[in-house]
């Protein structure tokens, strides 16, 4: 098959249900797509929160959603207690997620268009101190996580509930599969989207794949991202512009050394 990535094989480490999209990106490049999620997303193990949040959703202005993932565990639920109040402005950190309520039936959704983070939402005019303060606003997320949004929310004065609705937990499956690869010739790069991701693959690598992972082309959408990787030991970390068109445009503009 011809395109920039003819003969190239790359690790596509999304969780897999949002695996696909690059996936089908790399695959129309040319090349093969190895989908090796390094997050399994399953829905909270307490259900509690998400079902008190869906009983007093007409009591927040503002719903902000972290991930596809927060949309697809929490919106079903939410809409089962009836129509998305028309008074409650949705919020989401990726056009990702835009597009994920979107599927739902939820539209007008306020989210950045460059950067796709905390801190660009937290630009946004919607969420300034002066349309935000005395305002209850609900944060849809998984367990854990950063604190930044929540707690700068909470410092323009709005009263914030965090809502978890889905847990991240390391992949079942060992890294066997991948150190094949890297011994057959048949890996030469890798993509990583969560930082918490990368760290669960250095884990459960012994010192020889780790020797290899540092060899290997890692391209990573955010700053952050990249920062990790290079404290952990990764030697060729390049840095792509955001989202799944920012890592394929990365990937095909890659300067590949000869096969």
């Amino acid at each position: 098959m011809s395109g920039p990535l003819a003969g190239r094989s790359v690790v596509v480490t999304r969780p897999l249900a949002q695996a696909g999209e690059l996936a089908a990106l790399i695959a129309a490049a040319g090349g093969e797509a190895v989908v090796f999620p390094l997050l399994e997303i399953n829905a909270a193990a307490d259900s509690a929160p998400l079902t008190a949040a869906a009983g007093k959703l007409h009591d927040y202005t503002l719903a902000i959603f972290i991930s596809p993932n927060a949309v697809d565990f929490s919106v079903p639920t939410l809409l089962g207690c009836g129509p998305w109040p028309a008074g409650l402005t949705p919020a989401a950190v990726g056009q990702g997620t835009v597009r994920a309520l979107a599927a739902h039936g939820i539209h007008g959704t306020v989210a950045p268009t460059e950067r796709f983070d905390s801190e660009a939402l937290l630009a946004l005019p919607e969420l300034q101190a002066g349309r935000v303060a005395g305002r209850r606003l609900a944060i849809f997320r998984g367990d854990g996580g950063r604190e930044l949004l929540a707690e700068t929310l909470r410092e323009r004065g709005a009263a914030v509930d965090c809502i978890p609705c889905y847990s991240r937990s390391a992949p079942a499956v060992g890294a066997g599969a991948l150190l094949k690869r890297w011994h057959d010739g048949q890996l030469d790069a890798l993509t990583v989207s969560s930082s918490e991701g990368l760290r669960y693959l250095v884990d459960m690598l012994d010192a020889e794949g780790r020797a290899l992972l540092s060899k290997t082309p890692v391209f990573v959408p955010h700053a952050r991202i990249a920062e990790n990787a290079a404290a952990l030991g990764l030697n060729k970390v390049i840095l792509t512009g955001p989202a799944d068109a920012g890592i394929i445009e990365g990937l095909c503009t890659y300067n590949w050394s000869p096969s």
